[in-house]
């Protein structure tokens, strides 16, 4: 694994294991049996009950003794979760339909036990959507693997929104992008059954993504990062992402970001230090190491002499056999610009500043050896730190630390929410294609932008 400061050791490709949601309109297949109630500890004084006592009893999915719009939102989600992965009989939508029946002639205690069953189930749901596998992300802190709020943080939320209704509709406590996908798969919104198998795909990987506080996502198969600040999104930007080789890929992760580096040193990952250095010191000779700013190094301590270039064995390296540490200074032509952002990740992986602006312009940005390249650094931390980063000297690696970390989520959505649509985008690194052959579709092609 690559040391998340030095980037010593080389990104590796993360395997997916994407769990595919069940549809309603495809023949079933089997999916992973979901966590038990019992793996989301809730703590004492936060379950529905609790709602009710700070409530004093008054119903929250009734009005003038009649269920409201929003209980009706709500049957048609738990009616319809087998779009989620989930078995709607689990949520016994029938005894809730009968309870809302017994409660139609305004029994006041009726009432109570409609809407605290109806209460019950939607916290059901709710912990069920979050139970599932990871989707293929790899956690560098277990507490990154999000749980569903406690069933009194849930219907605070519900009942603090300015529309019930909509905060069930639009599932207010999900990111998002997974209602506006469900919705699409639900109501048949796709042109064949391609699409419809991505939109299953995509809406797992929608469900482990965070949807509260402040979070950056960037989606590899966009390239582009995402600010969000609880469910509104704050800013966007490009991104160059690794390349579609098995070595350079960038994997799908969950870290902390919690601090920037300003002057970086770019140590070379040794595995890649042929490719992104010594095929040019075979073309234009050992000046280009000091042209670029770029140091061998005796050793990978924290305090390595500086080695002559000349004495390495460069056809070794082409080889392989031989492995050195090359490290580039701080300066203009640095491959991390003026700023790397770290956050915690197992492959060394970070987001940072580039001096090669021109490559932001194509279309498809596949270019890095898996790190994230940034259209514009500062203004990424601007929003991060509220202020613009400066560095007070020339010494290499300033850190800046964050007053309260940040969650990246780094994801593949080739299917997201554009408006009132869905935009797909292309399988760059054929992680669809992998799981739609499964599904018995084959090919690589999925539909363009």
């Amino acid at each position: 694994m690559r040391k998340l400061r030095t980037g010593l050791v080389p990104v590796r490709a993360s395997s997916l294991m994407l769990g595919v949601a069940a549809s309603l309109v495809a023949a079933p297949i089997v999916l992973p049996a979901p966590v038990h109630a019992a793996d989301w500890s809730v703590p004492r004084g936060q379950e529905v009950d609790d709602f009710y006592k700070v409530r004093s009893g008054r119903p929250l999915w009734f009005q003038a003794g009649q269920p409201t719009a929003a209980a009706h939102a709500l049957l048609s989600l738990l009616t319809t979760a087998r779009a989620d992965g989930l078995d709607p009989g689990r949520y016994k939508v029938d005894e809730i339909r009968e309870a809302l029946k017994r409660a139609s002639n305004g029994d006041q205690r009726a009432v109570r036990k409609a809407d605290m069953l109806l209460s019950s189930r939607f916290a059901a749901y709710a912990r069920d959507l979050k139970a599932f596998p990871t989707a293929g992300l790899a956690y560098a802190d277990p507490a990154l693997r999000l749980g569903p709020p406690s069933p009194l943080r849930l219907l605070q939320m519900a009942e603090k929104a300015p529309s019930l209704t909509q905060f069930v509709a639009d599932m207010g406590w999900m990111n998002p992008a997974y209602a506006s996908l469900r919705r699409a798969f639900i109501s048949g919104s796709f042109e064949n059954d391609r699409q419809r198998e991505l939109l299953r795909i995509n809406l797992e990987r929608a469900r482990v993504l965070p949807a509260s506080d402040r979070y950056i996502i960037v989606n590899v198969a966009s390239q582009r990062l995402y600010m969000y600040e609880g469910t509104r999104l704050a800013d966007t930007m490009k991104v160059v992402v690794g390349q579609d080789r098995a070595e350079r890929k960038t994997p799908m992760m969950a870290g902390y970001l919690r601090y920037a580096s300003l002057n970086p040193y770019w140590n070379v990952p040794p595995d890649l230090v042929w490719d992104d250095v010594g095929k040019y010191v075979e073309e234009f000779g050992l000046g280009y190491l000091k042209s670029r700013g770029h140091q061998v190094l005796s050793d990978w301590g924290d305090n390595p002499s500086v080695v002559d270039p000349s004495t390495v064995d460069w056809d070794a390296v082409r080889a392989g056999t031989v492995q050195i540490r090359v490290r580039q200074l701080p300066g203009p032509q640095n491959f991390l610009g003026k700023v790397k952002y770290a956050f915690t990740n197992p492959f060394g992986v970070y987001l940072h500043d580039t001096p090669k602006k021109e490559l932001l312009k194509e279309q498809t940005r596949l270019f890095s050896g898996g790190c994230i390249r940034l259209e514009d650094a500062d203004r990424l931390g601007r929003w991060l730190f509220g202020k613009t980063l400066v560095a007070q000297s020339d010494e290499p690696d300033i850190e800046v630390a964050l007053d309260k970390p940040v969650p990246v989520f780094v994801t593949y959505m080739t299917a997201e929410p554009s408006g009132t649509s869905i935009t797909y985008f292309d399988d760059v690194y054929g992680w669809d294609a992998e799981r739609l052959a499964e599904l018995g579709f084959g090919g690589k092609h999925v539909a363009a932008r």
